[in-house]
């Protein structure tokens, strides 16, 4: 019979479909010839009709009418997963949305199989919430639980990292300590794995799992600081308010450079909020564009343009931050400015990476390669101190977008494949 399973990587930035093909595995195309689909879902109002990645960003963009929602992994764990959000004139659970993206990405994969897919290996980080067991649970369990509710009948998990493992150990030739960097949209996840090509036709690999570690830090919360550092002050960030010189509330700028948190800023009570304190306010031009943002709901055009700039300063220099106002604005950001405002989340991605490595038991000298996955492994700055973090370590690059999801259909064939 042929195969009804699936290894699906629901990523915070991007989502892939792994599947069982021939002898080997792929990547199931999922935007034309794309294997990735960015997690995003664009609510045309004018077609009446859900957009989903690159084309739900490109028509809100060129200015369709609708409701924009990205970043939707990182809801899970958090009290927005119980709340509605507004799509026209109706109040949707978010979990309902995240629930019609993956049903999107089921669909999708079974038109490509043209046969229905029941067996999902899902795939999740070492941790949904940092430092709350509880929220981790209840995270872990939200997923399964829409997972469920779009069909898949028989639902496992993987962690992510441990199936990027998974993914490098197919093209290894002899016996290695791994440890796994898989840095990914919404966190950064590590293993420490001893693989083999024996050990690869292994069911269970447990034993061979000596260490995992996860932060809640990645690719989304980069665009905060790069925006926070750079876009914001140009919306009022560093102005003072009124007579006694109070600064801007830090929370309306905070919300705004995250994706997820842009659409709950949409209201009348900010906008009152806003009127109400211009004219006490040092810098009222700098509010006056806030306000059209908000007014303009501007903010996801925005966080794509300050995204932009992250992803160009990892091949260039200098990149223009082109700041979608009345009157546009370019601001000039170098690598060094995205070096200065991640500085403090490098930092704690190489604590974890040490946690890691003392879960397993072992100093960094142990370690004979480092795989590198997640679309953050491309900020040369975050690649640098890895690397330097691990001098003896041979560094591997795997395919920064696709390597959990192939991961996860290869565990998937381990697990359903009879």
């Amino acid at each position: 019979m042929a195969a009804s399973f699936c290894g699906l990587d629901f990523g915070t930035s991007n989502s892939t479909v792994g599947l069982a093909a021939g002898n080997g595995f792929s990547l199931c195309p999922l935007e034309g010839a794309q294997v990735t689909l960015p997690s995003s879902i664009f609510f045309d109002y004018e077609e009446h009709r859900p957009r989903f990645g690159r084309d739900g960003t490109a028509a809100y963009i060129d200015g369709t009418e609708g409701r924009l929602l990205r970043a939707l992994k990182s809801v899970l764990g958090s009290t927005l997963i119980d709340e509605t959000t507004q799509v026209n004139r109706r109040q949707v659970p978010v979990r309902e949305i995240i629930g019609l993206f993956i049903r999107h990405l089921k669909q999708t994969a079974e038109h490509h199989l043209g046969r229905e897919i029941d067996q999902v290996v899902l795939g999740r980080p070492v941790r949904f919430v940092d430092h709350d067991d509880e929220a981790d649970a209840r995270a872990e369990a939200e997923l399964v639980a829409i997972a469920r509710a779009q069909g898949f009948r028989h639902i496992e998990l993987q962690f992510e990292p441990v199936a990027a493992a998974l993914d490098y150990e197919q093209s290894v030739t002899k016996e290695e300590l791994a440890l796994i960097v898989d840095l990914g949209g919404g966190t950064s996840d590590f293993a420490v794995t001893r693989l083999s090509p024996r050990h690869a036709r292994q069911t269970d690999r447990g034993a061979d799992i000596l260490g995992r570690s996860g932060v809640h830090i990645g690719g989304t919360d980069f665009d905060q600081r790069l925006s926070l550092a750079h876009a914001m002050p140009e919306l009022g960030l560093n102005a003072l308010i009124g007579a006694k010189k109070l600064p801007m509330p830090i929370r309306l700028y905070q919300d705004l450079a995250t994706w997820h948190r842009i659409p709950s800023l949409y209201t009348a009570a900010n906008m009152n909020y806003l009127r109400s304190i211009r004219p006490t306010v040092d810098r009222p031009d700098l509010i006056d564009r806030l306000m059209d943002i908000l007014r303009e709901r501007a903010g996801h055009r925005l966080a794509s343009a300050v995204e932009a700039v992250k992803i160009a300063l990892s091949s260039a220099e200098t990149a223009d931050l082109a700041l979608p106002f009345h009157q546009p604005l370019n601001i000039a950001v170098s690598r060094t400015d995205l070096e200065s405002a991640l500085a403090r989340d490098i930092d704690a991605i190489i604590a974890g990476i040490d946690r890691c490595l003392a879960l397993a038991g072992i100093g960094a000298e142990a370690v004979q390669s480092v795989f590198l996955t997640g679309g953050s492994t491309a900020i040369p700055a975050i690649r640098r101190r890895i690397l330097g973090h691990l001098p003896g370590a041979h560094p591997v690059d795997g395919d920064i977008f696709g390597s959990v999801g192939l991961g996860l259909a290869i565990d998937a064939a381990r697990r359903f494949g009879h």
